[in-house]
């Protein structure tokens, strides 16, 4: 909700970069809270469907997308800041064929409460140098579309995987919006230095970058890793699921190509550091309810569902090529979930077993 004291606060731009710094924000700009070009490209992405089932980004939140005075009249200036959540965990390529891949951004904390912390204090730390306004936090859950607004405060540029590009530091950044209603110097965005290359397009096992007439790219949801593991409450397009390795929550192959994300730096949050989740494809399928519920109590991960992960699972033990899956498959392909069953079937044949009995 928005909170109002007053209109008349001013802040330098610099000053308001130093305290993004102090409360843990490595990338700060602002720039005017109006409306952008990108809202019509995002009109037509909802309309052309490449949603998907999120029905988040095409109802009515889609028109509140297109100003950010729909959610704080008052609101003059948004200012963006970016979190690394880079750690150095394991290497994706180096994990055995028996282990589930959790994306990065999941390995730690859940970033909505630590964001949410981080803007509040700098909020605070605002009101106590500029006096009164009104504001409005925002972390992804929000309707803004905070990649375009990011880029417009000079954070970085939008690249083909659709992912902020920060020269500097990389695309592990987690990104976060306070709605003000006081005036600030805006920053200018940066050129896109994405260039002619097109890694991430190659490395795609889905197909999932997809180029727009006007020299874009966008993301196909329906052929999307992440959305299948972490958005789709359904079945999984069959024809997907061997492309999609051992995924079991969210993908990252785009940004680990990334050239600019060579030098990346780590970051300082402890609470992203990886926690001791187990991977281990087995251990994952045998979790129980509850068991599910207390590990990933303050992941991420909880955002699958019990259902969807152990779906998600089903699939990537199907994928791994190892004999000694059939039998925690044979388990889930029991399980009173259709959704869970019937991927376990899938996995059982995609293994090539033709009737291995449990007893």
């Amino acid at each position: 909700m928005a909170h109002s004291s007053g209109y008349y606060a001013t802040m330098d731009a610099g000053r308001f970069r130093q305290l993004a710094r102090e409360c843990g924000f490595e990338l700060a700009g602002a720039t005017a809270a109006k409306p952008l070009a990108d809202a019509a490209n995002y009109l037509d992405w909802a309309a052309r469907g490449l949603a998907g089932e999120m029905r988040y980004l095409t109802d009515h939140r889609a028109q509140v997308r297109t100003d950010p005075r729909n959610m704080l009249p008052s609101a003059r200036t948004v200012l963006c800041v970016g979190k690394l959540y880079n750690t150095a965990g394991p290497d994706a390529a180096g994990l055995p064929a028996s282990s589930g891949r959790i994306s990065r951004y999941a390995w730690g904390e859940d970033y909505h409460d630590v964001m949410r912390r981080d803007l509040t204090r700098l909020v605070e730390l605002l009101q106590a140098e500029c006096g009164p306004f009104e504001y409005r936090i925002c972390v992804d859950t929000a309707p803004l579309l905070e990649r375009s607004y990011a880029r417009q405060a000079g954070l970085g540029w939008i690249g083909k995987n659709t992912c902020l590009i920060n020269q500097d530091s990389g695309s592990w950044f987690f990104l976060g919006e306070i709605l003000v209603s006081f005036e600030m110097a805006h920053a200018t965005p940066p050129p896109d230095r994405c260039g002619t290359c097109t890694r991430c397009i190659d490395a795609c096992p889905t197909a999932a970058i997809v180029p727009t007439p006007d020299g874009r790219h966008e993301i196909d949801s329906a052929r999307c890793i992440s959305y299948f593991t972490i958005e789709l409450r359904g079945p999984i397009p069959e024809e997907m699921r061997s492309s999609m390795g051992a995924h079991v929550f969210g993908c990252d192959i785009c940004q680990d190509v990334c050239p600019w994300n060579r030098r990346a730096p780590s970051t300082e949050e402890e609470c992203f550091e990886p926690r001791s989740t187990p991977t281990d494809l087995t251990t994952l399928a045998a979790l129980q309810e509850a068991e599910f519920r207390e590990e990933f109590a303050r992941s991420p991960v909880k955002r699958a569902k019990y259902a969807g992960f152990l779906r998600n699972v089903a699939v990537a033990m199907g994928n791994s090529g190892l004999p000694e899956m059939r039998r925690p498959l044979l388990l889930l392909a029991e399980s009173e979930n259709p959704l869970v069953a019937e991927h376990a079937r899938w996995a059982l044949k995609h293994l090539g077993d033709e009737g291995v009995c449990l007893h």
